[in-house]
């Protein structure tokens, strides 16, 4: 018989795999284009061209980090193998093709390639603060939560800053990461969903008020406890990860359905796979498999082999001992 762990990796993989996949063919549009024709389900087409329910590198980084937990615990190196073999041999895709990579991303796995040790290949600059460590850090939410550990204590931060420093070493994505752990946290502890976003953010702002140098990030995502009150004007669907992560929480605290939150997310353009895929995965972790559209699922690449995974990272992460922990 499967396992609430097992159920909630599944709907959480799903959730997020399906709101990549509704956001691809909007990437880089604006939400005035969008307007004029909303995404409303699965469709082709786009900047990359791609078919119906094909998902991007949200989910095969997402991938990534869920195998190397699964298999190895904790283990940066494991990791940022795993992102080279996605990166240019393309495992992990939806069909066998990598369409789409950020650049501090590819700036980190040519300096893995290169030598340098996993937790010295993120770039930390002002210029390097973009989404790629928050789109892919809900396995280790639900890792740390599986294993005991799903609160902001100082080794869960650890884990949490280092997964992300991998590739984006900046306070601005440390923090970012902390602030949605938090979050999918309130919500694995049973608070309903803008609450659970409301004392998320709390007490993560109240954690990092206190941590030294988070004062610059911390400053940048005050704003976000009232993040429920924003008007749709004040929100974008950029690729800033401040930015993001303010779209992702509003968009949970503003809809009352997986469909509603997926989709309004996906229109707002831009970075719009990113932003739908992040907040797709805490949608789907609170409302459930069957909240989400069974034509959805039956459209989305490689489903039963995604499910599949989940599955068997629940199974491996409940386990007395985990290789790396």
């Amino acid at each position: 018989m499967e396992t609430n762990h097992e159920m909630l990796a599944k709907s959480a993989l799903i959730g997020f795999a399906v709101g990549d996949a509704l956001g691809v063919p909007g990437e880089f549009m604006r939400p005035e284009e969008l307007a004029e024709d909303p995404i409303t389900g699965m469709r082709g087409g786009g900047a990359h061209g791609q078919e119906p329910g094909t998902w991007s590198d949200d989910t095969s980084m997402t991938l990534c980090q869920m195998v190397s937990l699964s298999l190895n615990g904790v283990d940066y190196e494991d990791l940022m193998r795993r992102f080279c073999e996605w990166l240019w041999e393309a495992k992990y895709t939806a069909r066998g093709e990598v369409f789409d990579v950020g650049g501090t991303v590819r700036s980190a796995l040519f300096n893995y390639s290169r030598g340098k040790a996993a937790l010295d290949c993120g770039e930390d600059g002002e210029h390097s603060c973009g989404n790629g460590s928050l789109m892919r850090i809900l396995p280790a939410a639900l890792y740390l939560y599986f294993r005991g550990h799903g609160t902001l204590s100082r080794r869960s931060m650890r884990t949490i800053h280092d997964l992300s420093r991998v590739t984006h070493a900046h306070p601005r994505c440390l923090m970012a990461c902390g602030i949605y752990c938090a979050v999918v946290w309130e919500v694995l502890g049973g608070a309903d969903l803008k609450s659970a976003v409301r004392q998320g953010v709390q007490k993560a702002l109240d954690c990092y008020a206190e941590q030294p140098g988070f004062e610059g990030a911390c400053k940048d995502y005050a704003s976000l406890s009232s993040i429920d009150t924003w008007p749709d004007s004040e929100v974008s669907g950029r690729g800033y990860v401040v930015t993001t992560l303010q779209a992702v929480l509003w968009g949970l605290a503003t809809t009352d359905s997986y469909v509603d939150c997926v989709l309004k997310l996906a229109n707002l353009g831009h970075d719009a796979d990113t932003t739908a895929a992040i907040a797709g995965g805490v949608a789907g972790l609170y409302y459930g498999m069957d909240a989400i559209p069974l034509q959805w699922r039956e459209e989305l690449a490689m489903e039963p082999e995604l499910e599949k995974l989940a599955g068997i990272f629940a199974q491996m992460v409940t386990k007395k001992r985990v290789k790396g922990d």
